[in-house]
């Protein structure tokens, strides 16, 4: 069962770039707002992943149900050593510590700033349907990113809300998707 309820995206933006963790996270989004006509294009964006071939199976399965709903998906530039470094000296953080937050802005920001050279006027992220992300550090990342460039706004949307959850796990089962056991970091392996 898909969720009923209408949503609207802010200021009656026509583009809404959605940065994609992974199809899991993607999938019940995705849907509602195809539903509710709205065509997100995907930023794939996950230079955290670790190693590189879980950070291609995450890919592999986003391009999957991308493809299914036709929706375009825009990889961005794997760069493992950038990320490290916004990491630096929070290697021992827990999840939903100092880490993640540093994590969401050096992800969102890449994100926002494809999002303004590209004439998106809104952006939101499925970081804010998994219930291990602090929704709050997710929503301060999203301002500052987007406060770093023009003419974008930050879509705080809880996306866990509404029926989303359930039916994000629907998904995952109909779709048989590959449902990582870590958030992406060798440090969050740890935990």
């Amino acid at each position: 069962m898909t969720p009923d309820f209408h949503i609207e995206v802010p200021g009656s933006a026509s583009k809404v770039l959605l940065h994609a963790c992974c199809a899991p996270c993607s999938s019940a989004i995705v849907e509602c707002l195809v539903k509710n006509g709205v065509r997100p294009v995907i930023f794939y964006s996950n230079s955290n992943i670790f190693p590189f071939e879980e950070y291609g199976h995450r890919l592999d399965e986003c391009l999957r149900y991308a493809q299914k709903w036709g929706i375009e998906i825009v990889e961005d530039d794997y760069d493992h050593h950038a990320w490290e470094g916004c990491a630096a000296g929070l290697e021992n953080e827990p999840e939903r510590g100092g880490r993640c937050l540093q994590c969401f802005k050096f992800r969102l920001l890449r994100a926002a700033e494809y999002a303004s050279a590209h004439g998106f006027e809104v952006l939101t992220t499925t970081l804010a349907s998994s219930r291990w992300k602090n929704l709050d550090q997710v929503n301060e990342a999203g301002r500052w990113a987007c406060a770093q460039v023009q003419g974008v706004s930050w879509w705080d949307r809880n996306w866990r809300k509404g029926g989303l959850q359930e039916r994000r796990n629907q998904i995952i089962k109909e779709e048989n998707f590959y449902n990582q056991l870590y958030c992406g970091c060798e440090y969050s392996q740890r935990d």
